[in-house]
Formats: C-alpha cells, structure tokens, sequence
C-alpha cells in the first residue's frame, strides 16, 4: 500500500528544505556553488541518472517534487522506482534534464534525502519480514534524527513497520524514571489518570516494566492499555505474557536485533519497539551521474 507523506505540504518542511539548500550554498556575499559556477554557464544543459549501487527499499522519491521545484523549476524528471519499491544493485531510479549547475547543486541534498530514508525503509523491511506468520508488529520510537522525525517515521511505515507515537504529546508512556521519581507504578498510574481527567485528555497509557513483579504490580492497575517490557529475555518475556493472559497490550523493546527478534514475536507479544530502525539504519548507496 502507498504511504502517503503528508508532512511535504506544511510549512516546517518548506522551511527545512530551504535550510538545506543554504546549508550548502551559503547565503550572502560569497555564496553559491562556486565549483559548479566555474564550469558552465546558464544555458548548458544535460541529463543525470539516479542508480542504486545495491538492492534495497527506496523511500524519499515523495520529496522529489518540492525539492526540485524549490531548487530550480527547469529541472524536469521522471520517476522509474517509487517508494516501497525494491531495487537491485545498478538499476535506475530516476531520469532528470536540466541545467547542469542545478543538477550539480541538487545532487547532495537529494543523495542525502533519499539514501538515508531508503536504508531505514531497507532495514525495516528485513526486521519486518522476520514477524511473517506471527501477530506481532514493528514499531519505530522517538530515537529520530532531530527535524527529521516526521521524515523518518514515514521510511520506516514504506518499509513495512508502523509508527509509535509520534512524540511526547500524541501518547502516554511511563517509562522507569517516571516510575522511580513518583515512587511506583500504582502513584505515577493514579497522578496520570487525575491529569488526564483535569485537562479533559484522552491518551492512552503504556507503562515500562523491568521485572516480573513489575509486571503483577501493572495488571492491578487497570487505566494501563499497555505493558512495555523493557530488555526480558525471551523466556522472562514468555511469563509475562502467561501472567499478562492477553488483558493488555504486550510490547517488547531493548536487546532486540535481526538475529532474535522472530524468537521474541513466537512468545505471543503483540508489538516489538526498536530504536534501531532509526537510529542504527545504514544509509542506501546511490549515485547520481552524468548520462553520457
């Protein structure tokens, strides 16, 4: 199914795009790409191919458009690969025409865009296809590049995960220092309820837990949708979802990779969190080259 980037059409992606490219060409005297400008004038013209220098996912061709059009609107392009697309090593993602001093000037901003939400979208894709067969799904966190959240969550849904919470506001999760500085899970539970209920917020609520007993103390409170059992073992995680017996929602995070996480979605668990989706990604290779 495609995902769709709603993110492209408000201001603070606008305003991030615009950052970008004066990251890179400076703004006031002495700015532009003084490389390319060296080169060729204004009226020089020729095309590049964008490749894939190995097989993956690709996400980020949403962003083509804006990017483009912002940079300069003499570019023209065609998209041969859209997002969620798998691609094999040398194939062509994209054609585009245009002055050769843009196509030189877009070349990092775009490289960096699409490689980076292309190898998350790979890696999600391989931890996801890991959960085929079981009734568990692969959930991002807030582990994101700063200004890239929404860009990020959005590779990691083309790759076949889904979405945490988007940040601090859309969701209630009481993590161990919560737990620690309120002194239990009962009070911190109780003073977020009476919160919710003063500020007239419906959130759901998702308590981490680090032991067994934890978990008994989070099924007495019955306002938890959600238990996150933070860095069990997959057999500590087998007796909590016995102890847990399907009333609540059952999500694992910490110590989880490539290797084990099918052993962990076999337990019976409902949800797998893993901030490695984004934080530990390796960026997809492409080129942008010359069409000689």
């Amino acid at each position: 199914m495609k995902q769709k980037l709603d993110y492209i059409k408000t201001i603070d992606w606008h305003n991030h795009l615009k950052y970008t490219i004066q990251e890179d060409f400076g703004s006031g005297k002495g700015s532009g790409d003084h490389s390319s400008n060296a080169c060729f004038g204004l009226n020089e013209k020729g095309t590049a191919k964008l490749r894939s220098k190995e097989n993956g996912i690709i996400a980020g061709m949403e962003l083509l458009p804006s990017i483009f059009n912002l940079f300069d609107k003499e570019i023209a392009w065609e998209k041969i690969k859209c997002d969620g697309d798998n691609v094999e090593n040398n194939e062509i993602i994209l054609s585009a025409y245009g002055p050769i001093k843009s196509l030189l000037g877009v070349e990092r901003i775009m490289l960096n865009y699409i490689q980076r939400l292309s190898g998350i979208a790979t890696l999600t894709n391989l931890m996801s296809k890991k959960l085929e067969g079981t009734n568990c799904k692969l959930l991002d966190t807030r582990k994101t590049t700063p200004g890239w959240r929404y860009l990020e969550k959005y590779a990691v849904r083309v790759g076949g995960g889904h979405n945490h919470r988007m940040g601090l506001y859309d969701y209630i999760m009481l993590k161990d220092n919560h737990i620690d500085y309120c002194g239990s899970i009962k009070k911190a539970v109780s003073q977020t309820k009476d919160y919710l209920d003063r500020h007239q917020l419906t959130r759901e609520i998702e308590v981490e837990v680090r032991n067994l007993k934890e978990v008994k103390e989070a099924m007495d409170e019955k306002y938890i949708n959600r238990i996150m059992l933070d860095n069990f073992s997959v057999e500590m995680c087998s007796s909590a979802v016995e102890l847990i017996n399907g009333e609540k929602e059952i999500e694992i995070s910490g110590g989880i990779d490539i290797s084990n996480i099918r052993k962990y979605a076999l337990s019976g668990i409902d949800f797998i969190s893993s901030g490695s989706l984004t934080h530990s990604a390796k960026n997809l290779d492409l080129n942008f080259k010359a069409d000689i």
